[in-house]
């Protein structure tokens, strides 16, 4: 063979390892900073609330309960990993975005409201619930019917979030914002009549009434429609494919009315029905 030959022969053997290599990598999960890389090595860390009743809630002993906790163990195992193999992380709602950049999570489940805004940054797969926007209130305060009523009343919701601005630019622009990192405190200040109101989801309202049925209620008129997604880093669309079949899965199988009549049945609470998982 003569050395121009054997040059040749040399560089396709190159070539065909080189393929398989790759092939290989993305037969064992794909590249190590994606999801689903993360996932092929039995751990993921998920970034999650701890104080939304029904949601997200950390219990006295260090466990976490809800339907999202129970969104995100379903995806989980849909990607391979077992619940033991899971690091759940408290954030705020202000520093979602954050803990995916830097790496601290490789996943965010927290009613997280997929916004053009956030995909600019992050990538969204789902959605895997539609909520839509209300307010809690004292039980019996009836002069707050709706966010058109709020002009000269003190509305609390949590820093990181749309929900409190929303009311200010398009229904009372005489509303007085008022923020806190968590839903919990803003539930304190308004049982302190420090605030007249809190706004959010009405789901996570309704896990908050629910605690408290003798003093809070929620309003019951929604005015705007949240669609919340997984967050991963921004471009990982490959782990987003497989998160949407995993979510559509849940879908399927009941498993995802299951979770939301567990967490929310008895509490007035009217389910919705399934989102369509289209978000790429």
């Amino acid at each position: 063979m003569s050395s121009k030959v054997w040059v040749a022969a040399a560089r396709r053997v190159s070539v065909v390892l080189a393929a398989a290599l790759v092939a290989a990598a993305c037969g064992s999960g794909g590249s190590s900073d994606t999801v689903i890389g993360k996932a092929s090595g039995g751990h993921l860390t998920i970034a999650i609330a701890e104080d939304q009743p029904g949601s997200s809630l950390k219990g006295l002993n260090g466990d976490y309960s809800g339907f999202d906790i129970d969104v995100a163990q379903f995806v989980a195992k849909e990607l391979g990993v077992d619940p033991s193999g899971i690091t759940w992380r408290s954030t705020v709602s202000a520093d979602r975005e954050t803990v995916l950049e830097n790496g601290s999570a490789d996943m965010v489940v927290e009613t997280y409201s997929i916004t053009d805004k956030r995909k600019k940054v992050i990538s969204f797969a789902g959605p895997y619930f539609v909520a839509g926007q209300d307010l809690l209130v004292r039980l019996g305060d009836t002069s707050i019917t709706g966010p058109e009523s709020l002009n000269g009343k003190r509305l609390c919701s949590v820093a990181g979030t749309t929900s409190a601005q929303e009311v200010k630019d398009k229904f009372a622009q005489q509303t007085k914002l008022v923020e806190y990192a968590h839903f919990s405190e803003c539930i304190t200040a308004l049982l302190a009549r420090i605030v007249d109101a809190v706004t959010t989801d009405d789901l996570i309202l309704a896990g908050y009434a629910s605690q408290n049925p003798e003093l809070l209620q929620v309003v019951g008129k929604t005015f705007t429609q949240e669609r919340y997604g997984i967050g991963v880093r921004k471009g990982d669309t490959a782990s987003v494919s497989k998160i949407d079949d995993a979510i559509s899965k849940m879908i399927s199988t009941g498993a995802w009315n299951s979770s939301l009549q567990h967490n929310f049945g008895g509490t007035g609470y009217k389910i919705p029905s399934p989102p369509q998982v289209t978000e790429r």
